[in-house]
């Protein structure tokens, strides 16, 4: 069988194909319609999974969506018997569900020269969560566990996974959501936009958790792990939250009421100034999640005592919460697939289609990222020739057809005389993070390369850290823990005598967002890497994404325009090097 999965109609859309119960393809919609957290229907997404495997519409036998408007039915019924909540809130509700039950309207709009001629599921939005994390683990046994915003009424689920299936023992009902409780609090300290909460995690090392108590006033988990807010704190409940999904970024209004500044004190102004009651404020926030998080998990275990467990939901992608687990309950074995939020909702739906048609492979495991598009020598040659004036014009230089091993040689030498490289190499990652196909690299090693980064380039809050990629083997040597991470979705504390070494990648609280790298996964980022640590002895590159205040590059034209934008020094495409003047040498 061939099966689409889709994010649909919400923020982060995407598809995947699986063909014969494998993935075979993955992509982010934002990616091709280059505006971030795009939200809507993902027909390029389901575009480019076709024409990289050579089908068309026709070929498809089902169409899978990460949503079930039937799902928790009499849990609506009661909340909206119960009168607690507005007429607003339920229309928007119905609307919401109305659109998401027309995917096979939306296909003949998209898709207007092709035939569908298959069947469309719905697959429960947490169920899909879970299975895109454990159906593609390593695990045979495992603990699994979503938690995000909302999804089909419910804000979490957990529960065991063997043998490729999925049993839910328990759901987090609307109106109750830790993601909510993030989400609000991050808006609370001046990130209003969707995705934001990544930059509370960059900030929390800064401030001490200093209002842990009103924390607890806001947020808590009962004995059996169930989440409850202080529903006097949002407004989410009540009345339409604005919620805007319809074919462009996300647009989220405010879900604190105005009982919160009451209570801390203040809410920050977008773009204003950041004060330490601001850092202890997002350490607080961050307490609160870890606390409440782990205490899930320790409760999780003590029904099923395994040690492995697979996390999704938008809540899986807190990187810094993820590595205290294992210090923090008895978990061992964590497994974050690189897409944890919505858009890998998509796999799951795939997944859990495929399964119920007895055409899921068991023995398919998500090792690697590198699902998306990717383009030939030739093609990025064509680019690159159809842009000669505009590099002239930028006073650079471009090489062609050199042999890896001199780029592996030369780029090492650039990385460490300071200068910044956007690396471009085979297939586009799924995910959030950049490893390796879409990066721009730096040297760990510099006290200036964190600025350097940011004026050159990303033009972005000084407090947020960049990345260390690691050769797999070495871990140990630098980081407090030997966990295999190559999807950068666990910090952990860098060794305390290892942190001057690599002051660019260690953040202020001594830890580093890991990513691990095998020669078997990606040999080109390993070779590079190698190369650099046989010239420095440290084995590691900084890694962070291809971009700037955009989705990370997809195509050659995308990564070549932000080169010559920005005041990047050198770019490498497949075999083609592009150099500033003056930082050229002869083949």
């Amino acid at each position: 069988m061939n099966i689409i999965g889709i994010n649909a109609f919400h923020g982060d859309s995407a598809a995947c194909l699986v063909t014969d119960g494998r993935l075979v393809s993955a992509a982010e919609e934002e990616r091709f319609r280059r505006v971030k957290h795009w939200a809507g229907f993902p027909s390029k997404a389901i575009e480019f999974c076709l024409q990289d495997n050579g089908m068309v519409l026709q070929d498809i036998d089902l169409i899978a969506i990460n949503s079930d408007p039937g799902a928790a039915r009499w849990q609506k019924i009661c909340l909206v018997l119960s009168g607690k909540v507005s007429g607003a809130l339920i229309r928007e509700k119905l609307r919401t569900r109305k659109k998401r039950s027309g995917v096979a309207a939306q296909l003949a709009a998209a898709f207007s020269e092709q035939e569908f001629r298959g069947k469309v599921e719905h697959v429960e939005h947490h169920l899909a969560h879970l299975a895109s994390a454990y159906t593609v683990s390593p695990y045979a046994d495992a603990s699994v566990i979503s938690v995000d915003g909302f999804g089909d009424f419910a804000s979490a689920a957990w529960g065991f996974g063997s043998d490729r299936n999925i049993q839910i023992e328990e759901r987090v009902y609307f109106p109750h959501s830790l993601g909510i409780f993030y989400q609000a609090m991050t808006q609370a300290l001046g990130f209003p936009h969707y995705g934001d909460e990544y930059k509370v995690m960059g900030l929390a090392p800064y401030g001490e958790p200093k209002y842990r108590d009103l924390m607890d006033q806001i947020l808590s988990v009962t004995e059996t792990g169930q989440i409850r807010l202080n529903l006097d704190y949002f407004t989410h409940h009540k009345t339409p939250i604005g919620y805007q999904w319809d074919d462009d970024a996300p647009q989220v209004s405010a879900l604190f009421s105005q009982e919160l500044p009451e209570l801390i004190g203040t809410v920050r102004d977008p773009g204003g100034p950041l004060e330490q009651h601001h850092y202890d404020l997002a350490r607080s926030i961050q307490d609160a999640y870890e606390r409440a998080f782990m205490q899930m998990l320790n409760l999780l275990h003590t029904n099923h005592s395994v040690d492995n467990l697979a996390i999704a939901g938008g809540c899986g992608m807190n990187s810094v919460a993820n590595g205290k687990i294992h210090l923090c309950t008895p978990y061992n074995n964590i497994y974050v697939q690189s897409a944890a939020g919505d858009a890998g909702g998509a796999i799951g739906a795939a997944v859990v289609a495929a399964q119920r048609h007895d055409d899921w492979s068991p023995n398919f495991v998500m090792q690697h990222a590198y699902w998306g598009a990717e383009f030939s020598d030739e093609s990025i040659e064509q680019t690159l020739s159809a842009a000669v004036e505009l590099v002239n014009q930028a006073n650079c230089h471009v090489e062609s057809s050199l042999p890896m091993q001199t780029i592996f040689e030369r780029v090492s030498d650039s990385l460490i005389e300071g200068k910044v490289v956007g690396w471009f190499q085979g297939a586009m990652e799924w995910g959030p993070r950049a490893l390796g196909n879409r990066s721009i690299l730096g040297d760990p090693r510099r006290t200036d390369m964190k600025d350097i980064l940011n004026l050159k380039i990303k033009r972005r809050e000084s407090f947020r850290p960049f990345a260390p990629s690691v050769l797999r083997e070495h871990v140990a040597e630098w980081f407090e823990s030997d966990a295999d991470v190559p999807f950068m979705m666990k910090v952990f504390q860098i060794q305390e005598h290892k942190r001057g070494q690599i002051p660019a990648v260690t953040h202020i609280d001594g830890s580093g967002r890991l990513q691990t790298v095998t020669r078997d996964h990606n040999p080109h980022y390993y070779d590079l890497i190698h190369t650099f640590y046989r010239k420095t002895g440290v084995p590691m590159l900084l890694n962070t994404s291809f971009n700037e205040n955009e989705p990370v590059v997809c195509q050659p034209q995308e990564a070549l325009d932000c080169f010559l934008r920005t005041d990047m020094d050198v770019l490498v495409m497949g075999s083609h090097m592009v150099s500033r003047t003056g930082n050229a040498e002869s083949s």
